[in-house]
């Protein structure tokens, strides 16, 4: 079942509830999201996508998983 923006940022939020998230696509399956959070500061980007991925509680493991592909931006606040 695809997913929409509003369920990838709630999900996103209960990890990172001060983040900077921006969560953009219209199909459900394709998305894109920036998050911006303090935790990630000192981590390289690889750390930050896994965070990123482990806060989206398996929606995206495998071929059952409901988001297909997320093209991640993440940072720390400047």
């Amino acid at each position: 079942m695809p997913m929409q923006a509003h369920e990838i940022e709630a999900l996103l939020r209960q990890t990172f509830p001060d983040a900077k998230i921006a969560v953009q696509g219209d199909d459900g399956v394709h998305m894109s999201a920036m998050v911006v959070d303090e935790s990630f500061r000192g981590q390289n980007r690889v750390q930050q996508q896994r965070a990123v991925y482990a806060a989206l509680k398996g929606k995206m493991d495998g071929a059952n998983g409901d988001l297909h592909a997320l093209a991640l931006t993440t940072k720390a606040p400047e």
